[in-house]
């Protein structure tokens, strides 16, 4: 799966998800600082979900109505990175077709996947 790693998100997730075979750009490694507008716009132009820790992009999604291929949104305080690493695969594993063109919410607790309605 095409993926692309906001700069928040650990580095043990992105390394643990090409570990499985994933494709995963990271703005860390290429454009660290950028605007979020503009990471959103690498994740569409490479047909790539986005993996991100930061809760703007649901405003980016839903409020401005910025188009997308989908956003992951990670939410597990607490967890030490490695156990986030693990979590975050086993999800793609299990969810990642579901998870194209919707905007999922990944908790401790749960896995919410709200399909985008695209205009």
């Amino acid at each position: 799966m095409n993926l692309l790693a906001d700069e928040g998100v650990d580095r043990p997730i992105v390394e643990a998800l090409r570990k499985e075979g994933h494709t995963v750009l990271y703005i860390a490694e290429m454009s660290p600082g950028i605007s979020d507008d503009a990471v959103l716009a690498r994740a569409k132009a490479a047909n790539a979900l986005l993996v991100t820790a930061d809760k703007d992009f649901g405003v980016l999604v839903f409020q401005r109505h910025q188009l997308t291929t989908g956003v992951i949104l990670i939410r597990l305080a607490g967890f030490p990175p490695p156990r986030k690493a693990e979590y975050v695969a086993w999800v793609l594993a299990t969810y990642g077709e579901k998870m194209q063109g919707a905007f999922t919410v990944i908790t401790s607790k749960q896995i919410r996947i709200r399909p985008l309605i695209l205009k």
